[in-house]
């Protein structure tokens, strides 16, 4: 008997990579595909936190009904930004797994699918390497000041001010990160840290330290503690009722005049207004801002305007093995799936 497999990808994760790797890790199975490909990251996602769509999934891109009649009567979903609704798994009877090649499927209505019988697999630390070594550029990019220096090289000024001790950038051997959040992505930036003979402290009440951080001297201490004795502070938490908004008026004025904050996770876990401000008025020093509340950001942004603030434009986790590496994990779960195997990455 044939399986169907129906594959949404796009210009990161290409269709044909899906595929690829189906058929590679699924060589005795017999399957018949069918692809499509958005337009993702041409097209930006509906970003979905601020109340851009009447719907519980965040993050998507594809019209619902277009992506149900595509996938029709597949047993399989393999795709990558394709919102998965309630509405949708009604219209799509046949399906029984459906694999979105995100650490944390936002676009996926998990509730309806555990109502329907309808398993998700997920590919979690899809980017964890390329986010950490991100986050390690980022975190260079503002204390060596390197973003200062081309700025003004590029508008013809030579700073040589930034050798001058009250303005020259600092090391990492110096300095105290406090990393918050401590999954996958966080612990591999602090292994990196310490390469640098970093000090690292970490802050995740649902994680104990192994005894190799212990040590290496990672010291797991309060929310208030780090922010209070943080040169730098990273944020790598999931986005939750509790972690909303943890960066505030409140938690920035625990830190550090000349701190530096680095949000290579998600927007919410900011109050933008507020940092705005923290940032303007000098109660923090600079901030590396890498994910915002709505993407893309709006041309008249406060925070644009300030010489004190490195921001990208949410690509941190982008990376050739990222995009390879995801597709593989899915492949694996859906070889278990057809031999009736115990899955991996269930959500």
């Amino acid at each position: 008997m044939s399986r169907n497999i129906a594959i949404i990808g796009d210009h990161f994760i290409l269709p044909e990579v899906f595929e690829r790797e189906l058929r590679t890790a699924c060589p005795d199975t017999r399957f018949s595909c069918r692809r499509m490909q958005n337009d993702w990251p041409n097209t930006p996602v509906v970003h979905g936190y601020h109340g851009a769509a009447e719907t519980n999934i965040k993050e998507y891109l594809g019209e619902f009904d277009e992506v149900a009649d595509f996938v029709g009567d597949a047993e399989v979903f393999v795709m990558h930004q394709s919102p998965v609704t309630a509405g949708m798994l009604d219209k799509m009877p046949n399906l029984k797994l459906i694999a979105c090649s995100r650490g944390g499927p936002v676009n996926v209505d998990i509730e309806a699918a555990r109502e329907r019988d309808v398993t998700v697999v997920r590919a979690p630390g899809r980017n964890a390497t390329a986010v950490a070594e991100f986050t390690i550029g980022a975190i260079l990019t503002e204390t060596r000041k390197i973003r200062s220096g081309h700025e003004a090289l590029r508008a013809g000024n030579w700073r040589g001010d930034l050798y001058r001790a009250d303005t020259t950038g600092r090391e990492l051997n110096e300095m105290t990160v406090g990393v918050i959040g401590y999954g996958k992505i966080g612990t591999r930036v602090t292994r990196l840290l310490q390469a640098f003979g970093t000090k690292v402290l970490v802050c995740d009440p649902y994680v104990q330290l192994s005894p190799e951080d212990v040590e290496a001297g990672v010291v797991q201490v309060s929310l208030g503690h780090l922010l209070e004795h943080s040169d730098v502070v990273t944020l790598h938490p999931r986005v939750s009722e509790e972690t909303t908004h943890m960066i505030n008026k409140d938690t920035l004025a625990q830190m550090k005049s000349d701190a530096l904050l680095v949000n290579t996770a998600r927007g919410p876990l900011c109050n933008y207004d507020d940092l705005f401000e923290a940032l303007r008025d000098g109660v923090i020093g600079s901030a590396m801002l890498e994910t915002f509340s709505v993407e893309p950001t709006p041309p008249d942004w406060p925070l644009l305007q300030l010489d004190n603030v490195t921001l990208t434009p949410h690509i941190a986790g982008a990376s050739v093995r990222t995009a390879s590496y995801a597709a593989e994990v899915l492949a694996e779960d859906v070889r278990r799936y057809f031999a009736g195997e115990p899955l991996l990455n269930t959500c």
